[in-house]
């Protein structure tokens, strides 16, 4: 089985590296990718722990970027994990996260829950603050039944504690991914409701896949973003999205996969960006 989408402690995953590949190894996962929002902190763990179960580490990151202002999140596929400008710009979203959650955190108080930024930081140990962190403080706390709850009363787009965030266009975040000798895919399409336009622009940027095969994608969701990754020359690609039980509870590694040959013609357009890395 080829998952090319999971979460660790590095960012809003709920298990280490190391848990997730021993997860990932009892599923029966044969090529994972870790592809954690906005840092590649966990892939050191994640390589020395893949070794050790047989497994065939993809490195990955998943960059949150914007297209025609609609918020999509973009897969990093066979990245350098060294690439000097992932480590400077996981830097600067770590400051800007820690901004973000203070307001967050914040306007909840002012609604009358009385929620502390030691609480949310003792949720995500060394990751990144990420607002399902904070999620999982109001299941804790009892004032949200689960952290899907939490999202859709407070912290999604536009509820009354949403805060809004640095912008990264999905063309730059395509070129990002590039420049680190990796492949852009477009996760969860029928999740962030991307339509035809809006793909057309992100394959104009570059775009090298789309993540039809996604663990929340219906059979009529999955069949209409095939038919767009056919028409665009999108490579379909599957994975999981795992963040762990507590954070999205029923999903397993290898819950969703890419076929073999389609993880065949992802690699070769790696090999070739690395060859012609992009300017």
């Amino acid at each position: 089985m080829i998952d090319l989408h999971s979460h660790t402690t590095a960012s809003d995953g709920q298990h280490s590296p190391a848990e997730l590949l021993a997860l990932a190894a009892s599923a029966g996962v044969t090529v994972l990718a870790v592809t954690d929002h906005d840092t590649v902190a966990g892939l050191g763990e994640a390589e020395e722990a893949a070794r050790a179960h047989g497994i065939e580490l993809v490195p990955g990151i998943e960059l949150s970027a914007f297209v025609l202002r609609r918020e999509v999140h973009i897969l990093g596929h066979f990245v350098r994990p060294d690439f000097p400008e992932l480590a400077s710009y996981a830097a600067r979203l770590r400051v800007e996260r820690e901004q973000r959650m203070e307001r967050m955190v914040e306007g909840l108080r002012k609604m009358g829950f009385p929620v502390r930024m030691e609480e949310v930081r003792a949720i995500a140990g060394s990751a990144q603050l990420g607002r399902p962190h904070l999620a999982r403080l109001l299941v804790e706390r009892g004032w949200c039944l689960d952290v899907k709850d939490a999202f859709d009363r407070f912290l999604g787009a536009g509820k009354a504690a949403w805060v809004d965030r640095f912008k990264l266009e999905g063309a730059e975040a395509i070129r990002l991914i590039h420049r680190a000798g990796g492949t852009a895919t477009l996760a969860h399409p029928g999740s962030s409701k991307v339509e035809r336009y809006e793909l057309l622009q992100l394959a104009k940027a570059g775009l090298d896949g789309m993540e039809a095969l996604h663990a929340d994608h219906n059979p009529s969701v999955q069949e209409k973003y095939l038919r767009f990754a056919k028409e665009f020359d999108l490579v379909p690609t599957g994975g999981s999205d795992f963040h762990g039980e507590q954070v999205t509870p029923g999903k397993r590694p290898g819950d969703s996969t890419t076929p073999a040959a389609n993880f065949a013609k992802l690699r070769a357009r790696a090999s070739s960006q690395a060859a012609h890395p992009a300017s």
